[in-house]
């Protein structure tokens, strides 16, 4: 299906992991993609060759989006690259995991600023561009830890309920133009991060899953290809791909 040529889709945080693959699977259905990553530039440059050795066009903008000029500076340069921006995933952010007691005021800020601040960035310099042309739909990456919680992620926590409450209320505000928001909200996934816990606590973690088995990266990106391609009238939802550790 290329149910999604002609569309141009910006994708942040897709050097690696879940943002690549979203971009991977929207460039299936036709999309043409911009990536935006912070440090990996080989990895970003591997991403756009294969962007597009599937026949779309790629580009790849090196960004800190804790930066809330950068997020908005992203929004413009593919906006004059390509004329049009049609699809909007959020799915940039970091962790800096510690216990509140230890927690530092810099770990908070940098932990909100980049997970929530780049939404709100990114967002607010997309919306006149989709409101002109009657036509929009923005995914943010959110976590199951925005709903439940989590030992030792209170920054992160506070961030990704914040993109859910952010998404509710954008959906609101942006319906009439056509344009839908919605948060996926992953649980434990196959990552590179998620490959740096050591066994025995990884061991820990799937015990916590219904399923019995993290989550592969295609399969959140997934979801977020069908809100973009399929999903015309669902909007200020929360959809959970986390095989079942929150229901």
């Amino acid at each position: 299906m290329e149910d999604l040529k002609g569309k141009t889709a910006i994708v942040t945080g897709a050097s690696r992991g879940i943002g690549r693959e979203i971009a991977l699977q929207l460039a299936k259905r036709g999309a043409d993609v911009a990536i935006n990553y912070v440090s990996r530039e080989d990895d970003a440059n591997n991403v756009v060759k294969e962007l597009e050795d599937l026949g779309v066009r790629a580009l790849a903008f090196k960004a800190d989006l804790s930066q809330m000029a950068a997020g908005r500076e992203l929004i413009d340069q593919v906006q004059e690259q390509w004329g049009h921006i049609d699809i909007l995933v959020n799915n940039a952010g970091i962790t800096r995991d510690k216990a509140m007691k230890n927690l530092s005021d810099a770990e908070w800020t940098e932990v909100l600023d980049t997970n929530l601040g780049s939404c709100y960035a990114t967002c607010s310099e997309v919306l006149p561009i989709m409101m002109e042309q009657k036509f929009g739909r923005i995914v943010n990456i959110t976590s199951f830890v925005g709903q439940a919680g989590n030992f030792g992620q209170a920054n992160y926590a506070a961030s990704k309920g914040g993109i859910i409450a952010f998404t509710k209320t954008l959906a609101l505000e942006v319906a009439r133009y056509n344009i839908t928001v919605n948060a996926i909200a992953p649980g434990f996934t196959e990552t590179e991060m998620l490959a740096q816990v050591p066994e025995n606590i990884r061991e820990k973690i799937i015990a916590r899953v219904p399923m019995g088995r993290f989550g592969r990266p295609e399969e959140i990106a997934r979801a977020v290809v069908f809100i973009a391609a399929e999903g015309d009238y669902i909007t200020g939802q929360q959809i959970n791909v986390n095989g079942g550790v929150y229901m």
